[in-house]
């Protein structure tokens, strides 16, 4: 489970997000930048837990890593237009997010 590209390129989204929101402006880091980094934290939480369960919990699991995922889009592009990352910062998490994504969307048509 663990050495799969999901979970390689989950791995690879939080070594980059969490440091990037951690240099958020003082007065975003304990609104914005906590919520994107719970939330792809939570991700990561949600697709360990799909891995690790079957039938109809694995698609739960995997529905509400979708979600997840949706909302961390939308956070991330509010952090863009806020100026809190730069459009370079933004241009490579949002290729991240995608990757995760289409390796997600494959997992969800699996289940």
């Amino acid at each position: 489970m663990q050495e799969s590209p999901l979970f390689t390129k989950t791995y690879d989204l939080l070594l980059w997000i969490i440091p990037a929101v951690q240099k958020f402006p003082r007065q975003h880091r304990f609104g914005l930048a906590e919520r994107i980094q719970d939330l792809v934290l939570d991700f990561q939480d949600a697709i360990v837990a799909a891995g690790k369960s079957k039938g109809s919990d694995r698609r739960d699991w995997l529905s509400k890593a979708d979600i997840q995922l949706e909302q961390l889009r939308g956070w991330l592009r509010l952090s863009l237009d806020l100026r809190l990352l730069s459009v370079g910062q933004y241009e490579h998490g949002a290729r991240m997010l995608v990757e995760v994504g289409r390796l997600l969307g494959a997992w969800i048509k699996q289940a």
